[in-house]
């Protein structure tokens, strides 16, 4: 397995420590399933696709089963024909994608769902501008809710994302905000995508896996 760029995946996965964050971008294909996600931790665990097992927790995110659950932590997401998997050690890293689209019912979302201080922001925001903004919002409070471990059921207006860049979590209900890292992601111009974790700051690497890999 190889990036577009030619590196080693083996090589890479070697170097992951307490200090960073790996995250990687790769074609999603349906049909495929879990198939990339369990070659690339297979990489990171130094095992077989066929011996990484998964169970899903209550709510519904996949974990690695044990021992290699205390090893290794991972989350991932997919839009479209674009998917991201996040990679880390000690952290619950919480990531999520979408493919930037026209939405012309954003506004009633976020007043609907949002906090409220996140849809006023919206509001004062150019059309265009606003539909973008949307999603980075989105993405962001989706990657907090995947890093906490639930899911929308907990509920979109319980944490507050700054809705301008760089877009970090300034109030989660229930926990110390300022104890979380919240990052956006450059995917490419036609996607949105965020990357969460509750800790100390760490470097974010980001790779992109090689088609034919």
């Amino acid at each position: 397995m190889r990036t577009t760029l030619g590196h080693d995946i083996a090589s890479i996965a070697a170097g992951l420590g307490n200090e960073s964050i790996h995250v990687w971008q790769l074609a999603y294909r349906r049909a495929l399933l879990r198939e990339p996600l369990r070659a690339l931790l297979g990489v990171y665990l130094g095992l077989p696709v066929d011996a990484v097992a998964f169970v899903d927790d209550e709510h519904g995110r996949p974990e690695l089963v044990s021992p290699w659950n205390q090893l290794l932590q991972f989350n991932w997401s997919h839009s479209v024909d674009r998917a991201l998997i996040a990679v880390a050690r000690d952290v619950r890293p919480g990531i999520d994608i979408e493919r930037i689209r026209p939405r012309p019912r954003a506004m009633a979302l976020a007043e609907r769902f949002f906090h409220g201080s996140e849809t006023a922001a919206l509001s004062m925001l150019e059309e265009k501008r606003r539909e973008h903004a949307f999603l980075e919002l989105w993405t962001g409070k989706e990657a907090v809710l995947k890093a906490l471990g639930r899911g929308l059921a907990f509920g979109l207006d319980r944490l507050h994302v700054n809705a301008t860049p760089p877009g970090e979590l300034l109030w989660l209900d229930g926990d110390d905000a300022s104890q979380w890292q919240l990052h956006r992601l450059d995917v490419g111009a036609d996607y949105a995508a965020g990357v969460a974790w509750r800790g100390p700051p760490r470097a974010i690497q980001l790779w992109t896996l090689a088609d034919d890999s």
